[in-house]
């Protein structure tokens, strides 16, 4: 009895190490706090959404991470429903958890409804479209992953066809609320970072300053 107890313990801290880092799984579905889990589309349409860099499921190039240039890879996705008046793409690192929450690498909003495509090494926004917050500030461009040593990681390239626009210097959860029940249809393109092995490491933090003392010290 003792024994099968134990098993049954090891198997449940297995499990619970699963959930904290879990193994990369491009067709995992309702991942939690995923763009795409919490504001589904209203109906079944599916975007197809790709990329010239990668396949979905895919290595992300290095030159696409912040190892390597930083360059934003490209996205291309099938035309919305008739109703969509804008898209919206948020890109998250669901491998990365900050604040119990996927890292928010990058937001893009008020992409016009006739565009179906952003060239690869794009640097500013289409005109009448804005960059959104991440994880660093708002209104910020393309941040690729920069994945620590480890298992791989996750990284949702998220689409969203909408029926309204949104404000995009709100902070990301207001943005998700006024998406909500605005979502005519939805899709994803995943691809997987690593760790560069030829990157320098990351330099040392720079010490705190000691603070000044209040009073004079005692002789």
């Amino acid at each position: 009895m003792r024994l099968l107890l134990s098993a049954a313990l090891a198997l449940t801290i297995g499990a619970g190490a699963a959930i904290a880092q879990a193994p990369p799984n491009a067709t995992e579905p309702g991942l939690p706090m995923l763009a795409l889990t919490n504001v589904p589309a209203k109906g079944a349409v599916n975007l197809t959404v790709t990329t010239p860099a990668f396949k979905s499921g895919g290595d992300i190039p290095f030159e696409n991470t912040q190892y390597q240039g930083n360059k934003f890879p490209g996205l291309e996705w099938t035309k919305g429903p008739a109703a969509t008046k804008s898209y919206a793409i948020i890109m998250q690192d669901t491998d990365g958890i900050r604040n119990s929450m996927p890292i928010l690498h990058w937001t893009m909003f008020n992409i016009p409804a006739s565009m179906t495509k952003l060239d690869a090494g794009m640097t500013t926004p289409p005109a009448g479209s804005a960059y959104g917050p991440n994880v660093r500030a708002p209104a910020q461009p393309y941040m690729g992953p920069r994945t620590p040593a480890g298992p791989k990681h996750r990284y949702h390239i998220q689409m969203f066809a909408l029926d309204t626009t949104v404000d995009p210097t709100k902070t990301y959860d207001e943005i998700l609320a006024s998406m909500k029940d605005h979502v005519l249809a939805s899709g994803e393109v995943i691809g997987l970072g690593q760790v560069d092995p030829s990157a320098p490491p990351r330099p040392p933090a720079p010490a705190a300053t000691p603070a000044a003392p209040t009073t004079a010290p005692a002789n």
